[in-house]
């Protein structure tokens, strides 16, 4: 056997081996970017949930303010109807 095929036989399978963890640790890394990525954009959408839901809380606390003032209101008018009928 020559030198050449020799090293071809043991060479061939070792960088099969080689390429095989490569494209393994390329995997990995590239799944582990895209989870991160992933998680960034959760807590973005959380931190813009957790915003519009304080704005919400902010404009029902205003619309029952106002409801309740429209109910003194009319109970004033209640009230003045009442005495002139």
């Amino acid at each position: 056997m020559s030198e050449h095929v020799y090293f071809l036989t043991l060479g061939l399978p070792l960088a099969t081996v080689l390429v095989i963890f490569g494209m393994k640790y390329w995997s990995a890394a590239h799944k582990a970017g895209a989870e991160s990525a992933s998680a960034d954009a959760y807590r973005e959408l959380a931190a813009k949930s957790a915003a519009a839901q304080a704005e919400n809380a902010a404009a029902l606390a205003a619309m029952q303010i106002t409801l309740a003032d429209m109910k003194g209101r009319l109970a004033s008018v209640e009230t003045m109807l009442k005495e002139v009928g």
